[in-house]
């Protein structure tokens, strides 16, 4: 009998791609056929870093790849450019794929397209297509609250048609249960320039126009994590955290990292990573890496070739050698394994969903350091909700100083209540992936359903 067969498309970027390809392989698990549809241009990427750690090119997944409309020497951090480029080329190219498929005497039916809702254009081609229809929300429920809340933000006059809220930093509460959050957090108004934040805003008003064509709607939290979200919108069903042990990087990664964490004290090393968008002006570059000496903690710093603006990242004279006997600098980390290591005592995060719930999951405490997205939303519930992390605050000139990084890490260090909330949080993010967790009670329903 032929295996139910599912079609996955994640939005095109790291952290995108790695919750639903864990997803992928829980699937595989159930019994599922599943075909893992790419990018061309981060199809490659993958492929290679998977070739680099010796898998099996995604094991029993199939992975292949459409355009994105985009040439091949094209900026894609031009988010908006990008988005519309996908959203006006890939539904043709995605029907062609799929009508292919269909009439491949080979290949099993498919029973469902999960794809990330912010690609709800795969949305239109599968009903079109008289496909079931999954839509995935890769962050925080909080975010996708605001997101389904857009019409009524708007109708209420906290955001004009543009989502530019009337009153600046105005406290707002989507509902009476849900903690307080700032207009300023709004996730389209945390991505950098005007154009930007305006790009982004019109995704989620092209988005939400796609909610009647969602049959199963899942996210990549748990439920009590967030239970007001949940008791807002009960037809999202969380099925998170899913943490990534599969494939799925865009870089290379450096495993010789953890047997040098093997050498290292319990609970003593920083670990610093700032995901995959990142990026850092020569002044903070600088600052950050006096800061994690001057802290006098070992620390693994994971610096990607692209961390530092405009050129090649250059540490500070002298640094490198006088951190060389408790500073470790790779290119990328294998992160779970790193944050699950005896030896680390906290993680200096810009605070992205999967690793806030990877931190969660292993009672590590964080120092946040948000860049853009939902990313200080997250940071907002790290510190002021979960009491879980410290903020680093930055000074008159924007910049988070040396100084600023060494007082916050002995801080943290020695708050005995964030520390038991690290473990109560971890225990609550472990219960919820057990084998009867709320999670996986979701995941069971959710597969049954699309099987059926």
């Amino acid at each position: 009998m032929d295996r139910p067969h599912v079609l996955v498309i994640p939005y095109p970027a790291q952290g995108h791609v790695k919750p639903l390809m864990e997803l992928s392989h829980r699937l595989v698990e159930y019994g599922f056929k599943v075909t893992f549809l790419n990018t061309e241009f981060n199809h490659k990427r993958v492929m290679a870093a998977m070739s680099s750690r010796g898998d099996d090119k995604g094991g029993k997944i199939c992975m292949a790849a459409i355009p994105d409309g985009f040439g091949l020497e094209e900026d894609r951090n031009q988010h908006g450019k990008l988005i519309e480029s996908m959203w006006n080329n890939m539904p043709g190219y995605l029907e062609e794929f799929i009508g292919k498929m269909m009439s491949d005497s080979n290949e099993s039916k498919i029973k469902c397209v999960i794809t990330d809702w912010t690609m709800a254009w795969a949305l239109k081609v599968a009903a079109k297509m008289g496909i079931p229809r999954a839509a995935f929300w890769s962050s925080s429920a909080a975010i996708l609250a605001s997101v389904l809340h857009l019409p009524k933000l708007i109708e209420d006059k906290i955001v004009n048609d543009n989502g530019v809220p009337y009153i600046n930093n105005q406290m707002i509460k989507l509902s009476p249960s849900m903690p307080s959050m700032s207009t300023n957090q709004l996730v389209w108004m945390c991505m950098g320039k005007t154009n930007m934040q305006q790009e982004v805003f019109d995704l989620f008003i092209r988005i939400n126009g796609t909610v009647e064509l969602i049959d199963y709607f899942i996210c990549n939290s748990f439920y009590e994590l967030e239970p007001s979200v949940f008791e807002l919108f009960p037809n999202v069903q969380p099925i998170g955290p899913l943490l990534a042990s599969s494939p799925g990087n865009f870089w290379k990664e450096d495993s010789t990292c953890l047997s040098w964490l093997d050498q290292q004290t319990s609970r003593s090393v920083i670990y610093v990573a700032f995901g995959s968008f990142t990026i850092f002006n020569k002044q903070q570059f600088e600052e950050l890496a006096l800061g994690l000496e001057l802290s006098g903690q070992p620390f693994l710093w994971v610096v990607r070739p692209d961390l530092t603006s405009g050129e090649a990242a250059v540490y500070p004279e002298g640094f490198i050698e006088r951190v060389a006997s408790r500073g470790r600098m790779v290119s990328w980390a294998p992160q779970k394994n790193v944050l699950a290591h005896p030896s680390i005592a906290c993680f200096l995060s810009h605070c992205g969903w999967n690793s806030t719930t990877e931190g969660l999951s292993v009672g590590v405490p964080f120092l946040c350091w948000p860049y853009f997205a939902d990313q200080f939303l997250n940071e907002s519930y790290i510190c002021d909700v979960w009491k879980v992390g410290l903020k680093l605050v930055s000074d008159e000139n924007g910049v988070i100083s040396r100084d600023e990084i060494k007082t916050k890490v002995d801080m943290l260090l020695g708050d005995n209540e964030i520390k038991t909330n690290t473990l109560k949080m971890k225990e609550q993010t472990m219960r919820s992936v057990s084998d009867d967790g709320t999670s996986t009670k979701n995941l069971e329903e959710f597969i049954q359903k699309i099987k059926s």
